[in-house]
């Protein structure tokens, strides 16, 4: 497993198991995972202002970091719905690294981290 990109494809799956397992641990209803896993994509409504700034608001909602100050809240307030909230996020997440979703630049929507996507994909 030489290729980087693959090495993040199959992270982004092991980090949506492994976040899709707590949530339901945690025995919160499936209903809201589903509704909460959609919920992420919102951030793509920055791109309403523009493929900068839409850039700035999708990977900050896309990046890992929100979710683990959930989680690092969680830890001090002891508030499971965090956790639970961080889980579906860690989940959406994963699941969009491991379909070659990754974190966008500011010059088009379909130039990520992980290569280029829609009709920006030069196969």
């Amino acid at each position: 497993m030489t290729d980087p990109v693959l090495v993040q494809r199959l992270e982004g799956a092991a980090l949506a198991a492994a976040a899709t397992f707590a949530f339901f641990y945690l025995g919160f209803p499936w209903w809201a995972f589903l509704v909460l896993l959609v919920a992420v994509d919102l951030f793509a409504l920055g791109y309403v202002a523009g493929p900068r700034l839409g850039a700035v608001v999708y990977n900050l909602g896309h990046s890992l970091i929100l979710p683990a100050v959930a989680v690092v809240v969680y830890l001090v307030v002891g508030a499971p719905q965090l956790l639970a909230l961080a889980s579906v996020w860690l989940a959406h997440i994963g699941i969009d690294r491991a379909l070659g979703y990754g974190l966008k630049y500011p010059q088009a929507f379909g130039l990520t981290h992980l290569g280029s996507i829609g009709k920006e994909r030069r196969d």
